[in-house]
C-alpha cells in the first residue's frame, strides 16, 4: 500500500457536526468513533467526544477530524488550509458555494492572473478551504 497524507481536523466539541457538514458537501462514508466507543474516558463529559472520525468520498478524499479533550489546548487552526483543485468546473463549484456559503470568502471564486479561477474562504468551523480551477489552457 502506498503512503498517503490526509488532513486532520482538530475541533471542540464540534467535530460531529463539521465532518456531518463536509459529508454534506463531498459526499462518501462517515465513521464517527467516540473516546467512550475505545474506553478512552470514564468522565461522562467527554465520553461522547468524537476521538476519531473519517471521511473517504467517492473522489478518493479522505478527511480525519478529532474533538480535543478539554484538559488539552486546542491546536491554532489559522496555520493550516485545504486546498481543493482540478478541472471539473461544476464539481470544484458545487464545493466552494457549499463551503463558503455559510463562512467567510477571503477572495471571491473568480479568474485569477494565473488563468485559473481561484478562491479562498474560511467555512463555519474556522478552516480555511483554497479552490482553483484549471484555466482552459492548463
Amino acid at each position: 500500500m502506498a503512503s498517503t497524507l490526509n488532513p486532520y481536523l482538530n475541533f471542540r466539541d464540534r467535530t460531529r457536526e463539521a465532518m456531518t457538514f463536509y459529508q454534506q458537501v463531498f459526499g462518501g462514508e462517515l465513521s464517527l468513533n467516540t473516546y467512550a466507543d475505545f474506553g478512552m474516558s470514564d468522565d461522562p463529559v467527554e465520553r461522547d467526544k468524537i476521538m476519531h472520525a473519517q471521511l473517504t468520498t467517492p473522489m478518493g478524499f479522505v478527511l480525519m477530524g478529532a474533538d480535543v479533550p478539554n484538559a488539552m489546548p486546542l491546536p491554532e487552526g489559522g496555520s493550516v488550509s485545504i486546498s481543493l483543485s482540478g478541472r471539473d468546473t461544476d464539481e470544484l463549484t458545487a464545493y466552494w458555494e457549499a463551503l463558503s456559503a455559510s463562512g467567510t470568502v477571503r477572495e471571491p471564486l473568480t479568474a485569477a492572473p494565473w488563468g485559473d479561477s481561484f478562491g479562498e474562504c474560511t467555512d463555519r468551523f474556522g478552516i480555511m478551504w483554497l479552490v482553483n480551477i484549471a484555466g482552459p489552457d492548463a
